[in-house]
């Protein structure tokens, strides 16, 4: 009843995002900028950028005698398809490209033709924005909401129809927060265009992989923001997503000593371009280029701050950077001029109650007025400088990106030698295979083993994603093409890696799999050989479409974290009437009698719940190791009802599995499939839970001091606990957080009182319960925080921990019982270790033998 209450939601992490503003004066005098308010302009910016598109798509370039510069022209790119998109996210061919390939890329918002500058004025400003990118060596990615689809480099005609909604205002403003509502609705049939704010725009940019951004000025917060808690998403946007903005500073009408507070608070680097001044500067106001308030930070010029930016992708911050770019000092108005105007437009907008979202637009609009238009001059030229500044930025950091490359070479295939008695076998394996399976005389032979190992035996590779440049932020593959990567092959599935690391630690192990009549089963078999380890107990299936030996193929970002694996588990799957069980491995584990046996969640339902029953039958105890998500299911349910591995009837003392090592989200699954399958109504299980003696109110403090709050939180220490009357101690892997252990105590166990094990007890149950002693949970930390970058392989690393504990586990002696909670440190170690080793389980383990 107690524990019913200690179930909590899992909580979703959100991606950061960080913005890049720039300051420098324009170098681009267009004629564009001498008349926006011309309707005529608007539509020769139409035709320009319309032949921009035609010139993109077909790789054309203009006549010489043509006044546009030959480098604002993209050159022919490559059919590229496929970064991240979906029916809501889709990505331009070219950006695709240009990120792909390193190229310089700033992103554009369209709040400022939505909402800022009216039709057709912001028609001619955006085709002059992205004129400023491609002439300074740049590719300009507008961001925006067309059609209810979050769009990443709009074309021409996309461009114009967004903007031309700001004259029926019928476009929406759209943060971090909109982009579900307004994609859901195009999905519901409703589509409407958006124009993203700085915080929109820096989330689709980051999801596209592009780290600059070019805007006008920054939201903050609002004058009397400590009262009414009116502050801009933008702040938070930039404290959470690692994307550079270069902006002119927030509006002037904004608290700009609050603003810069808050983001300091919220972790930003923010900084100021000195644009030829010495010593301290200003935080600029938007308008004007001083605003009373020193800049936390002063860099240079475009070279410095690309350092800064390249830096930061190389160090574990997550936040965004803030450069501020003051507005051209032709263009800029003084700051006790702007003042006045700025408290006369604040005192119009508290008169006619202008609040939230519409305080901004309704200043800005009496700014305009007061200022006698001198406002939107200055809002043109420093938005214009921002836009250069970003794309001069995102050039030197392409360059930094291009200089560091590094030689990346292929890992090591292992050598696979002939067996000749092996290749016989294979060679006549239909034939033979009844005889082999009989052959009482060669399991006579056999002796003693400690640990018996039932799982997948596999083909792995791994393929690394090694992009072309160093850029931290860049670590995930592109869809749908051909990427560059380190592929390495190797023996492996998850049974081997738990049965090669228990050897290597020096137990006496026999691994029990299949492979089928093919060269990759040849080829197994063989190193299995190589490697000292038996392979008396693998079975051999004569060829059929079903009997391809296993292999898994593993796809990871570029800091080996998994992305995707692809699996042909098929030969796995077979039912046990396939196998010939009880004329084979059942045998094998009469004769060795090992002391535990290691079966994995690859195996069909049937044949897992067969191991377990052998296993048990033979007084063997049992580990489980989930494999994955949805395989970790098998333990409980998967349909099967009295035929799953653990019954409602198998709580303490029954219990047919004494050990798993799932990880958090394996534990999970594990967890809701015994709660589906009714194994938490039955009256074994409420015995157990009910004798460990929690509190009634609740143990949410107590499981937050022993583990952590964010642990507590996912419900991983409770559903452990939750789990223990069918599965008495329970490792969970945390990845970079650790290992925890929770444990169900039998009464008397000398944990209970002794003084080192009081922090990790937590419960006791009555003096007088026959089978619960009590409850100890300890977190234990990472053995080692290791480096992106010292990360070789992440495939075995859970593996190589579960064999390490069962094998110190069946060292067993004298009747003297291994604690679970000695050999954790030890096993993590082995993990590191094998972390840090190309193709697999590490060999390298074998030096701790003795620790064991």
């Amino acid at each position: 009843m107690a524990l019913r209450r200690l179930r909590r939601p899992l909580r979703l992490q959100r991606a950061p995002v960080s913005f890049v503003t720039s300051d420098s004066p324009s170098r681009l005098q267009s004629p564009l900028l001498l008349g926006f308010i011309n309707p005529v302009l608007a539509i020769f910016a139409q035709l320009t950028m319309l032949a921009l598109r035609v010139a993109s798509r077909t790789g054309l370039r203009p006549a010489s005698s043509t006044k546009w510069p030959v480098s604002s022209f993209p050159k022919p790119i490559r059919r590229i398809h496929g970064l991240a998109q979906s029916k809501f996210f889709k990505v331009s061919e070219e950006i695709r490209d240009a990120v792909a390939t390193g190229k310089p890329v700033v992103a554009l918002e369209t709040t400022i033709y939505t909402h800022g500058f009216p039709y057709p004025d912001n028609v001619a400003l955006a085709s002059l924005l992205e004129s400023v990118v491609r002439v300074n060596g740049g590719v300009p990615a507008t961001i925006g909401v067309y059609n209810g689809v979050a769009r990443v480099g709009l074309d021409p005609e996309e461009i114009v129809e967004l903007a031309a909604s700001a004259e029926k205002k019928s476009a929406l403003k759209v943060s971090r927060r909109d982009l579900g509502y307004i994609c859901g609705l195009g999905m519901a049939g409703k589509p409407l265009h958006g124009g993203t704010t700085v915080s929109g725009t820096m989330v689709l940019a980051h999801l596209a992989g592009i780290k600059i951004f070019g805007t006008g000025g920054l939201g903050g917060v609002h004058r009397g923001g400590e009262a009414s808690m009116d502050i801009s998403a933008d702040l938070t946007e930039l404290g959470r997503t690692p994307v550079t903005v270069v902006s002119s500073g927030c509006k002037s009408f904004l608290d700009i000593p609050r603003t810069l507070e808050y983001l300091e608070t919220e972790g930003v680097c923010v900084a100021t371009f000195a644009d030829g001044r010495q010593g301290p500067v200003d935080f600029p106001a938007f308008f004007s280029r001083d605003s009373g308030k020193r800049s936390p930070k002063v860099v240079q010029n475009e070279a410095e701050a690309a350092a800064i930016v390249y830096a930061q992708s190389k160090l574990p911050v997550s936040s965004g950077i803030h450069f501020a770019n003051p507005v051209p000092l032709e263009h800029a108005i003084a700051k006790p001029e702007m003042d006045k105007i700025i408290d006369e437009a604040l005192h119009l907008a508290q008169i006619e109650g202008h609040t939230g979202s519409d305080n901004t637009p309704f200043v800005l609009s009496k700014i305009k007025e007061l200022s006698g238009g001198k406002s939107v001059a200055a809002n043109r030229a420093l938005v214009e400088s921002n836009v250069e500044m970003a794309t001069k930025v995102a050039v030197e950091i392409s360059k930094l990106e291009q200089s560091d490359r590094g030689d990346r070479h292929m890992a090591a295939i292992p050598v696979v030698t002939p067996n000749t008695k092996r290749d016989k076998k294979f060679a006549n394996a239909v034939e033979d295979a009844k005889a082999v399976e009989n052959d009482d005389l060669h399991i006579e032979k056999l002796g003693k083993a400690d640990v018996l190992v039932a799982g997948s035996l596999a083909i792995d590779l791994s393929c690394d994603y090694a992009p072309l440049t160093e850029d931290k932020t860049n670590i995930t593959p592109i869809l749908h093409t051909s990427n560059p990567a380190i592929i390495g092959q190797s023996l492996g599935g998850v049974g081997y890696n738990v049965a090669i690391a228990s050897n290597y630690l020096g137990s006496s192990v026999l691994f029990c799999s299949l492979v089928g009549n093919d060269l990759t089963g040849r080829a197994a078999l063989s190193t299995l050989q190589q490697q000292k380890l038996s392979t008396d107990g693998i079975q051999v299936l004569p060829t059929s479409p079903r009997t391809r030996t296993a292999q898994y193929i593993a796809i990871n970002d570029a800091k080996r974290d998994l992305l995707v694996a692809m699996a042909d588990m098929s030969i796995m799957e077979l039912p046990e009437q396939d196998l010939n069980f009880d004329a084979f491995w059942e045998p094998l584990v009469r004769r060795t009698k090992p002391r535990w046996v290691v079966v994995d969640a690859n195996w069909s339902p049937g044949v897992l719940a067969k191991w377990v029953d052998i296993g048990k039958k033979y007084g063997s105890r049992i580990a489980f190791e989930p494999v994955s998500t949805p395989k970790s299911r098998r333990l409980f349910s998967n349909g099967l009802g009295a035929n799953a591995a653990i019954g409602p009837s198998n709580s303490v003392p029954d219990n047919a599995v004494s050990l798993a090592a799932p990880n958090k989200l394996e534990l999970a699954a594990m967890h809701m499939s015994a709660r589906e399958a009714g194994h938490f109504d039955s009256p074994g299980w409420w015995r157990v839970i009910d004798a460990m003696g929690l509190p009634s109110s609740g143990s949410r403090e107590r499981l937050a001091a022993m583990t952590s709050a964010a642990l507590v939180d996912e419900g991983t220490p409770q559903q452990s606990i939750q789990l223990l009357p069918f599965i008495p101690c329970i490792i969970t892997k945390l990845g970079a957080q650790g290992v925890l252990l929770t444990q169900l105590l039998r009464p008397g166990d000398p944990r209970l009182t002794s003084p080192d094990s009081m922090p990790y007890i937590l419960s006791r149950a009555s003096t007088t319960d026959e089978l619960v002693g009590g409850v100890y949970m300890r977190l234990f930390p990472p053995a080692e925080v290791i480096a992106d970058g010292d990360i070789v392989s992440v495939n075995g690393a859970g593996d190589t921990l579960l064999g390490a504990v069962v094998t110190g586990l069946a060292r067993e002696t004298d009747g003297v019982s291994r604690r679970v909670e000695k050999l954790i440190p030890i096993a993590q170690e082995a993990s590191v270790r094998t972390l840090k080793s190309a193709g697999g389980v590490s060999s390298d383990i074998a030096s701790l033998s003795n620790h064991i």
